[in-house]
């Protein structure tokens, strides 16, 4: 029996699917599907349980003996959330409860980190583990802070000889995109926020830059096909000796205006790409610049090439966004 926390969200659903398809039994997802239409996301899937979260710590004594891993990619994941007792309760004590779990009956535990860790990046992309490095890091938001702050509490657990999970990865994910992301609202990707307009042959809008060294739309991110994090994770599970703290990137930066192109691409068309201002709140908390390194995801053994940016956006808006079902 495999637990996905969030698993009616955007990554937990893709990650179910790709269990799914590897032969994977006993899936069970941990999460809220609210009013909207969340459960679509999971509509697909064959699933063991749909426990709420308020239910987890009854479904874990009860099921202990069948559970093999949790999966943990539920949190508040919103960069603009400002009740920061909820991101606290929902991003450092639930996960540390979970890791207390896996700890105690020997599970194995993967959980989400973020590449929010980084801040603006000004001590570097580098996915070291050392509570030196980790305590340098400036996140710019509490999502990021408390994301930051339990890879720190994990480094001291390791750095004092504590007993751990049967395996223990944290994952830093930097800029994913694909289905299934629908119900985010604001947080969706840029491809997802776009294709309405590429569809209707509307110019699309990005953000004009605010710092010198970028022009207008390229302000650089690495993004990361959401299928890529699966291979990642399925990885992982099948190599339970790999722990640490990882990247998971493509491993290149990219520009928005590339992105943007690839999507009017993938359509057929020729681009239409306007600026526009960037809200005042987000001006001095804005990444100009995020860049995967790999390097200590591809020496633990993972070979599977990243998606490149323009095939992976080819694949969400043909495959997708531009189908009747955008469903998994």
């Amino acid at each position: 029996m495999i637990i996905v926390t969030g698993g009616a969200g955007f990554i937990g659903s893709n990650i179910l699917k790709g269990l799914e398809e590897k032969g994977y039994k006993d899936l069970v997802v941990t999460d809220w599907l609210g009013q909207e239409d969340k459960w679509k996301n999971i509509a697909k899937r064959e699933l063991a349980y749909i426990v709420l979260p308020e239910d987890l710590d009854e479904f874990l004594i009860k099921h202990e003996s069948e559970i093999t891993a949790v999966i943990h990619m539920g949190a508040i994941s919103t960069t603009t959330e400002k009740d920061v007792d909820l991101i606290v309760r929902s991003n450092q004590q639930l996960t540390w409860k979970l890791w207390e779990f896996c700890r105690d009956f020997n599970k194995q535990f993967i959980y989400a980190s973020s590449a929010a860790t980084y801040g603006s990046g000004e001590n570097g992309f580098k996915d070291e583990e050392t509570l030196e490095y980790l305590k340098a890091l400036r996140p710019l938001n509490p999502y990021g802070w408390s994301k930051a702050f339990f890879d720190r509490k994990v480094a001291r657990e390791i750095a004092e000889g504590r007993k751990t999970p049967k395996q223990y990865a944290g994952l830093k994910f930097f800029n994913v995109y694909g289905p299934n992301e629908y119900h985010k609202g604001g947080q969706k990707s840029v491809v997802a926020h776009i294709f309405p307009d590429i569809k209707a042959d509307n110019a699309v809008k990005l953000f004009k830059s605010y710092n010198p060294k970028y022009a207008d739309g390229q302000q650089m991110r690495d993004f990361v096909w959401v299928g890529d994090i699966v291979n990642v994770i399925v990885w992982l599970l099948e190599h339970p000796e790999v722990n640490g703290l990882f990247n998971v990137g493509a491993g290149e930066a990219r520009s928005f205006y590339d992105l943007a192109a690839a999507a009017w691409k993938a359509m057929g068309k020729e681009p239409k790409i306007i600026f526009k201002e960037m809200p005042e709140e987000l001006r001095g908390k804005y990444q100009y610049y995020t860049k995967a390194d790999i390097t200590k995801l591809r020496e633990a053994g993972y070979k599977e090439p990243m998606t490149p940016l323009e095939e992976g956006v080819r694949l969400y808006v043909q495959d997708y966004l531009n189908q009747e079902d955008p469903y998994l």
